[in-house]
């Protein structure tokens, strides 16, 4: 049994943060069904599960030919008003033959074999194969994300720009009952992540999920940072222009910096491993000092252009 899974962040297509009561209208994707909703650490809502059929070929390294069927889950998410989230989830088992959909849809987030199932190379084909005509979770995902950027609760004036990432999983239980939790994440692009994850046995897809839904944000922060501070240190313009461009940042994203805040406490040790390499936060913690710093010295230096245009303004005393 193997458990793959894509998540898709950016930032809300909107002014303003919205406020908890918003979100949930933004979010309601499913009719007759709840957006689940929390204010503690931050404001915090997801969607209803959305389902999608499909019947298609698997990812395969070596190219095998391997049947699929079952219905994807996706959820979309918005943190502190500001960040929004889809994430799709499947778990992949071995079927014996085509069963009708009926049974499918009774089981969603399971996706079953037909066909013989090696979950290394599905493992292997799913976060590097580069197929189109096999399970897609980045169409999936993108289209329930984009659904929710068209909300017409929004109005398409965010506060900064920002690129869409990916964040692409792969979740096994490890063959050893006594092996410990462990996360392999590579940057294979600008706006891509993969993590290969292996499991404790009593660890459900929801857990994992969770946990790759808050690796995925907070990389999406470092990634927006990082994109800020290069664009800043690369093109011309004066101070005041630098601090225009980096002060939505102090403003709108800083207090979302809370990592592993959501995630299942079995699962924790993954963060604490990450946080010493590559050091997440020691990162984030360098690059908002220093963003910091720029602030200060472009308000200090407007000061003194203002305070000395008032001296040349003031009048000669008699």
């Amino acid at each position: 049994m193997i458990t793959f899974g894509e998540v898709h962040t950016n930032l809300l297509q909107h002014s303003t943060a919205l406020v908890q009561e918003q979100s949930s209208q933004v979010l309601s994707l499913v009719e007759g069904e709840a957006v689940l909703t929390s204010r503690r650490p931050s404001l915090y809502a997801v969607s209803p599960d959305v389902r999608t059929g499909v019947d298609c070929w698997l990812p395969s390294a070596r190219r095998r030919r391997l049947r699929g069927v079952g219905a994807v889950v996706t959820r979309a998410i918005i943190t502190g008003g500001r960040i929004v989230q889809a994430s799709s989830v499947i778990q992949v088992v071995a079927g014996e033959r085509r069963q009708p959909w009926s049974h499918y849809l009774a089981n969603p987030g399971v996706l079953e074999t037909v066909g013989k199932l090696d979950s290394a190379d599905l493992t292997s084909g799913f976060l590097h194969g580069h197929d189109t005509d096999v399970l897609n979770l980045e169409a999936i995902t993108g289209r329930v994300l984009d659904g929710v950027q068209m909300s017409d609760l929004l109005d398409r004036r965010p506060p900064l720009r920002a690129a869409r990432t990916r964040l692409r999983w792969t979740a096994q239980v490890g063959q050893q009952p006594d092996r410990e939790v462990s996360a392999v994440v590579t940057v294979d692009s600008p706006t891509l992540r993969t993590v290969e994850l292996v499991l404790a046995p009593q660890d459900v897809p929801a857990a994992v999920a969770g946990l790759c839904e808050d690796l995925a944000l907070h990389d999406w922060l470092l990634t927006t940072l990082s994109s800020l501070m290069e664009a800043v240190v690369t093109r011309s313009g004066n101070g005041q222009e630098h601090v225009e461009r980096l002060r939505p940042v102090l403003e709108h994203l800083l207090h979302l910096w809370l990592p592993g805040a959501r995630v299942d406490p079995r699962l924790r040790p993954i963060w604490d491993r990450l946080e010493q390499v590559p050091g997440f936060s020691r990162q984030w913690n360098s690059s908002v000092n220093w963003i910091r710093d720029q602030v200060s010295v472009g308000n200090l230096a407007l000061l003194r252009d203002l305070a000395g245009r008032m001296s040349v303004d003031q009048p000669c005393g008699r």
